[in-house]
């Protein structure tokens, strides 16, 4: 079994923009939806993949900022958002059965549509302060490369007051397609 070392989580303000390419901090610091950037940024197509959806506990760190009780389970849906068939995000959403009612109970049915897409369309929708994190790319699910580093970000958003946890870790495929 893969251990992996506890993400550290910060706000803008102690984040270590020092250190943050600026490239990188263009897209983690942007407020606005991050499929509609992505698709404005794809030469060719932009698509989502789902790599898993089922019900879980969720990590640690994602229950407390959610304010979940610990054994409590969410929806835990994991994609890749792809440019050209390739991915360049790789995407964690934590959604608690509490969130999964009335108006919100379609987003346990998102299939291939961009969570984002459903987010930004809601007038409802509340967004929380980010958090930065930088890990090793072996600690983001599906990556080998074990030395590059993954700038990611995560927000709750709330929808008619319902939290979800979404967090988004930049692929260097993203970079790469942005020269």
């Amino acid at each position: 079994m893969t251990r992996y070392r506890l993400q550290r989580w910060r706000n803008r303000a102690q984040s270590f923009s020092h250190a943050m390419p600026a490239d990188v901090a263009d897209w983690l610091f942007d407020p606005s939806s991050l499929t509609a950037r992505l698709i404005r940024h794809c030469t060719g197509s932009f698509s989502v993949k789902v790599l898993s959806q089922g019900y879980a506990q969720p990590r640690l760190s994602e229950s407390r900022v959610l304010k979940m009780h610990q054994r409590e389970t969410a929806l835990i849906r994991e994609v890749h958002l792809l440019c050209d068939q390739h991915p360049v995000v790789y995407a964690r959403t934590v959604i608690p059965v509490s969130t999964l009612t009335g108006a919100q109970k379609h987003l346990s049915h998102l299939g291939n549509k961009p969570l984002g897409a459903v987010l930004f369309s809601d007038q409802s929708m509340q967004r929380e302060e980010m958090q930065i994190a930088c890990l090793k790319a072996r600690q983001v699910k599906l990556l080998t490369a074990d030395e590059i580093d993954v700038w990611g970000r995560r927000s709750v958003f709330k929808l008619s007051a319902k939290p979800l946890l979404v967090s988004e870790y930049f692929l260097p495929e993203l970079f790469e397609v942005s020269k």
